[in-house]
């Protein structure tokens, strides 16, 4: 296959490109930066140096294109998403020959969109009735993904990731390397969580059988959620803090870091095969704290 990631060099996006890379695909990514499009070429991935949101940076190769992987971030990212996903239909409508297949667009939601409930388990085909307001854009922008006349649309819904650099996660272990840890919210919450590496061998799997699974969403998130609580003393345990705290949000982002949501998600597992591998956070988070610390320098 030929694939292009637009985020490339992100925390997602990375290590999926590096997942296809493996399998024997050919990867571009789309990165802002020239020291990023460095890494990438490392990593045996094709670097397109320009802003997500200008298509024209790799339009070219919209007609011999299998897959096009969504994994931008950013604050802007409502506005953002939704350029990338007009620009790119409009390129394939104008692009592909019309004789090929529709180009497979993976979308990368989240699961932020089951809301915040402590008691009700979710999976990937509960519907969207209470999303948090920071993603309240998403599942619009979702429906308008899968239900593409022109793309071969596919939703991913990453949980909170962790592992290598931690990616959120960094603000606790930051807290407790400072003397404190600390999370958003108040006891009893839970984490749905996904390794990166595990999301990378979703992704990849997605994209080799999106002629299979266009139009559906995937939940990509472990087995079981962890306990906060347990995660926060494992932490202080790990990293000689003295102690854990819970902090008031003062925000809609650190509102949505409060989230808990009991997911089973099911679909991937059923219909691609695919299983989280990775240890859990807290059964192995004196590794994953080592990690970031090396990651920030610190180890």
């Amino acid at each position: 296959m030929k694939v292009i990631i637009l985020g490339a060099s992100g925390f997602i996006g990375l290590p999926a490109a590096q997942a296809l890379v493996r399998a024997g695909h050919v990867v571009y990514g789309v990165t802002r930066s020239e020291s990023k499009a460095k890494l990438l070429a490392a990593e045996e991935i094709i670097p397109l140096i320009g802003n997500y949101g200008d298509i024209s940076v790799w339009s070219y190769l919209i007609p011999s294109l299998d897959a096009v992987i969504d994994a931008v971030g950013g604050a802007e990212l409502k506005t953002l998403s939704d350029t990338i996903l007009t620009a790119t239909t409009t390129a394939a409508e104008q692009l592909r020959p019309t004789h090929a297949p529709k180009l497979t667009y993976i979308y990368t939601s989240g699961t932020w969109v089951h809301g915040d409930d402590r008691r009700t388990v979710k999976t990937d085909t509960t519907p969207i009735t209470s999303c948090i307001e920071l993603v309240s854009w998403r599942p619009e922008q979702e429906q308008r993904v899968v239900k593409s006349p022109v793309l071969n649309g596919i939703v991913i819904r990453p949980s909170l990731l962790y592992g290598r650099s931690a990616s959120l996660l960094g603000f606790a272990f930051k807290h407790a390397y400072e003397g404190k840890a600390a999370w958003f919210g108040t006891p009893g919450g839970r984490f749905a969580l996904i390794h990166t590496d595990d999301l990378a061998e979703l992704y990849r799997l997605v994209a080799e059988k999106s002629a299979t699974v266009g139009g559906m969403i995937f939940d990509g998130s472990n087995d079981v959620t962890e306990s906060v609580d347990d995660f926060l003393q494992k932490l202080v345990d790990v990293s000689g803090a003295k102690g854990y705290e819970y902090i008031s949000p003062s925000n809609l982002f650190e509102t949505a870091l409060c989230t808990t949501c009991i997911l089973r998600p099911y679909l991937a597992r059923s219909l691609l095969g695919w299983q989280p591998r990775k240890a859990g956070l807290t059964d192995h988070l004196e590794i994953y704290y080592n990690a970031w610390k090396a990651s920030e320098g610190l180890a």
